[in-house]
């Protein structure tokens, strides 16, 4: 059983090999734990560290990609390296190295197949109190996306079996962490979040610039993310909507015209019926969409059959210390 830590980086130099001291030698179950980095687009002595410290592999990009398209990379490299388990954690040493045997072991024990780590988001310190709301009422967002019951959504610190890692797909370019459990729930891939710890902070979050900025983009992405697993629910949801709203109107407009009195209320008819108009053009939406998400369905198992076929065949790039992206 082998187990490959990946840890996204981009001007790490300060704090990488304080992360990386902290990583776990052993764990129970696990043959063989080796380290990559995915260096995206770093300006200082990243690399550098990484390699004098031991890090196996490098995925390195020439310029900063962002961090959904590292996380995608480094999955990659991992599973082509040979990869059982592939645990994914952050280069400021946020979080607790030893609690990466809590995230392998349901899949060890065969209980799960992706595991996310669960912040003590109230205890933290150095999250100040609409940060902590936010972190909740986003976890809340996802778990309705997705139906999962998992706490912390945003959270980075997470372990994906083989399998599960070479189904995962992203396409935001901002962050990996929501759309991937949206897309695990919409899968019914066995999920399962543990309890872990936190470390202090080394350096303030390189996520998002301002709080606004954090919100707008999560929103974003598990709008968009919803649409593309549930296409039928998010526009059908919406064509309902509207389509009621137009037959309530339009019934108002004949219960004046039983009165006697609808000749003032002309504008209820033309907006009745325009209503009525989008909410059956919006379903409509909604069945097209439904029917490329079948599509992309099939997209997605062809993918998977190739990363197989690649992966465990051994026709992938293996052993290589620097991989160029």
């Amino acid at each position: 059983m082998k187990l490959i830590i990946q840890i996204p980086c981009l001007n790490e130099a300060e704090t990488l090999e304080i992360a990386l001291n902290d990583l776990p030698k052993h764990i129970d179950g696990i043959d063989e734990i080796e380290y990559l980095i995915i260096n995206d687009g770093s300006q200082d002595n990243t690399v550098e560290v990484a390699k004098n410290w031991g890090v196996h592999y490098v995925v390195n990009f020439k310029q900063n990609k962002g961090l959904a398209k590292g996380f995608i990379a480094g999955l990659d490299a991992c599973l082509s390296n040979g990869a059982d388990i592939i645990v994914n954690t952050d280069a400021d040493n946020q979080y607790c190295g030893e609690d990466i045997e809590k995230l392998v072991r349901p899949i060890l024990d065969g209980k799960a197949d992706v595991v996310i780590g669960e912040r003590p988001i109230d205890d933290t310190e150095h999250f100040s109190p609409l940060k902590k709301k936010l972190q909740h009422i986003g976890s809340w967002t996802v778990r309705i996306a997705s139906k999962s019951d998992i706490p912390d959504a945003p959270s980075g610190f997470r372990a994906y079996s083989r399998e599960a890692a070479m189904r995962l797909n992203v396409v935001n370019k901002y962050t990996y962490t929501l759309e991937t459990i949206v897309q695990a729930g919409h899968e019914r891939f066995a999920m399962t979040s543990v309890p872990i710890r936190t470390n202090a902070e080394l350096r303030e979050s390189r996520l998002f610039s301002s709080m606004f900025g954090y919100i707008k983009k999560s929103m974003v992405t598990i709008v968009r993310s919803f649409m593309m697993y549930k296409p039928l629910t998010f526009f059908g949801g919406i064509g309902v909507v509207l389509f009621l709203i137009g037959l309530l109107l339009g019934i108002r407009y004949l219960i004046f015209i039983v009165m006697g009195t609808a000749g003032g209320h002309v504008q209820s008819l033309i907006l009745a019926s325009t209503l009525m108009m989008m909410g059956f053009m919006t379903g409509i939406i909604g069945l097209q969409a439904d029917i490329i998400a079948a599509n992309r369905k099939i997209l997605e198992d062809i993918q998977y059959h190739v990363r197989k076929i690649d992966y465990d065949n051994g026709t992938g790039e293996k052993k290589q210390e620097n991989m160029e992206g």
